[in-house]
């Protein structure tokens, strides 16, 4: 009867939840990454094809696009600035993920 009375406590206490904070941290995957280097790249984020005028508002809703498309297909909640960082980390840090995700690209296409 003891063992009985244990197991009820057990199943009635709630479990506990998790705080805000930890369930806004989870790293994004390196897909989500891919989709968007593929975004982007398609948008010319970086106005390799020609000049653009506002080129800095024209930027501001490209990464908006990202960020809800990120969110969207993988739930991933990232702001404008830490996506930028990201984006210039890619370039210029991290060269060979870089060219392994424009590969994966290149070859889905």
């Amino acid at each position: 009867m003891v063992e009985t009375e244990q197991e009820e406590e057990e199943e009635k206490s709630p479990e506990p939840e998790m705080s805000r904070s930890r369930r806004r941290r989870f790293k994004a995957s390196n897909i989500s990454f891919v989709e968007m280097v593929d975004t982007l790249k398609r948008a010319d984020y970086d106005g390799k094809y020609g000049p653009y005028p506002n080129h800095n508002v024209r930027k501001a809703k490209i990464m908006a696009k990202v960020v809800k498309s990120l969110h969207r297909k993988f739930g991933v909640w990232r702001s404008k600035d830490q996506l930028r960082k990201r984006w210039s980390d890619l370039k210029i840090r991290e060269h060979d993920q870089y060219r392994r995700i424009r590969r994966v690209l290149l070859n889905s296409k």
